[in-house]
């Protein structure tokens, strides 16, 4: 049985799916039972559980031998570093006594130590946590998310123009979700003895100029880059509903984004381009 945390958002649906294609037992966790019928006739097993309530998460992972485990995000009206904090120190005290034989864990390119940078800072913790543990445990750091340009098909369908706050020409590691899951599928049925950090991207790197190409491309339209100035960046977050706390430490992650680090060449590479990526968000959106 391999438990899924997370399996209802982008990532983790994907390596739940993964298995289940290939005939896995899988379970999904989730603490939204509206959720729950459609896994359950995909032939997964679902358990209903937070990731806050321990003693409830421990116990799915009895019921497992591997597990996939990806923190999730907080409430951006809330000091979300703070909260995603508290999740990590979760998760590690569920797997502890848990059973489990090996786990795979969802980080981020450019983990590293540090205040109010966001994933950077909590998803680096959480990969030292996994280290400080005995039980075997493989990391997937991920490029930026084609998934995050999602939000941005409403506007450049009415207005054409996408909006971001990364330079236009800057070309970033970026990758699909179906190609994260499918890594952490094969990651979670290796050995338990072959472990380690996988950087994981698409098939090419994409700058916002390449990303609002290929939304010209399947909506007929031209589309225009806007690109937020780094002053207004904390505003920016603000209009969106994040905290003061939450909008800071998103515009300190975006600025060492766009800054740096140096991105690994040696990634596993997916296969799923932007192009075939937001050509399908077209037409699941119809």
């Amino acid at each position: 049985m391999y438990i899924i945390v997370g399996g209802t958002g982008h990532v983790g649906s994907a390596v739940a799916k993964t298995l289940l294609d290939e005939g896995k037992a899988v379970t999904i966790v989730t603490r939204n039972p509206e959720k729950a019928g459609a896994w359950r006739q995909r032939g997964a097993e679902v358990a209903l559980a937070d990731v806050h309530d321990v003693t409830s998460l421990r116990q799915v992972f009895r019921h497992g031998k591997r597990a996939f485990l990806l923190n999730p995000n907080a409430d951006i009206s809330s000091d979300t570093d703070r909260e995603e904090r508290k999740t990590v120190r979760c998760l590690l005290e569920a797997i502890d006594g848990s059973g489990l034989e090996k786990v795979v864990a969802q980080s981020t390119m450019g983990a590293q130590p540090g205040e109010e940078c966001g994933d950077l800072n909590v998803l680096y913790e959480l990969e030292v946590g996994l280290r400080n543990q005995p039980i075997p445990a493989s990391v997937v750091r991920a490029a930026y998310y084609y998934s995050n340009w999602d939000a941005m098909l409403g506007s450049i369908k009415r207005d054409g123009v996408l909006s971001t706050m990364l330079p236009a020409n800057l070309k970033l590691p970026m990758v699909a979700p179906e190609d994260l899951g499918r890594v952490a599928a094969r990651l979670l049925q290796e050995p338990i003895e072959q472990i380690g950090i996988y950087p994981v991207e698409g098939p090419k790197r994409y700058s916002a100029n390449d990303v609002a190409a290929a939304f010209a491309a399947a909506v007929g339209r031209a589309v225009r880059v806007d690109v937020i100035p780094r002053e207004n960046w904390e505003n920016a977050y603000r209009s969106l509903g994040f905290s003061v706390a939450a909008a800071r430490s998103y515009a300190r992650m975006t600025a060492l984004t766009v800054d740096g680090p140096e991105y690994p060449e040696d990634s596993i590479r997916g296969s799923i381009s932007i192009q075939a990526y937001i050509g399908q968000l077209l037409r699941n959106s119809s």
